[in-house]
């Protein structure tokens, strides 16, 4: 049987120029994403001086900021990292579904790889999980994923 050519990327960051893009609305979790980002992205081999902190009021402008980031084409990857927790409007809906969209389309239209770390949970609860508890750290997850894409663009 033949085998199969097979493109994987490599989870090394070195000589990489990284941006993440925080919310400051809910801190108290997106400062434990942010974290787990940087911390994954060093422990890669990224260097201190590679990275960019970005902080935006709230998940509706993470879209923008990233567009504005990627299309000066000086970094090589996004984290986009918030959390949008549901209250008792439909405020949540519309604002995660924005975001969620404005980030993807930024990604497909810009050719940078943007790692997806917002947090659209029902309570604070499950921000907290997804922050660094028990479902692990999404901010780690994003950085990751991020990463890894990063490097099999870099073999296409």
């Amino acid at each position: 049987m033949n085998s199969v050519t097979t493109i994987a990327g490599q989870l090394d960051a070195r000589g990489l120029k990284i941006a993440i893009v925080a919310t400051r609305f809910n801190d108290f979790i997106v400062d434990r994403l942010v974290g787990g980002a940087v911390d994954y992205l060093e422990r890669h081999g990224l260097d201190r001086d590679s990275l960019i902190l970005v902080r935006v009021p709230g998940a509706f402008e993470l879209p923008l900021v990233c567009r504005k980031l990627a299309a000066a084409h000086a970094y090589n990857g996004i984290v986009a990292l918030g959390a949008v927790i549901r209250g008792a409007t439909p405020h949540f809906d519309y604002v995660c579904a924005e975001a969620s969209k404005g980030i993807a389309q930024t990604m497909l239209d810009s050719g940078t790889p943007i790692g997806f770390g917002l947090l659209t949970c029902d309570s604070i609860e499950q921000a907290i999980e997804r922050a660094g508890s028990k479902a692990g750290n999404k901010g780690v997850e994003a950085a990751a994923a991020m990463l890894e894409t990063i490097r099999v663009l870099e073999q296409l």
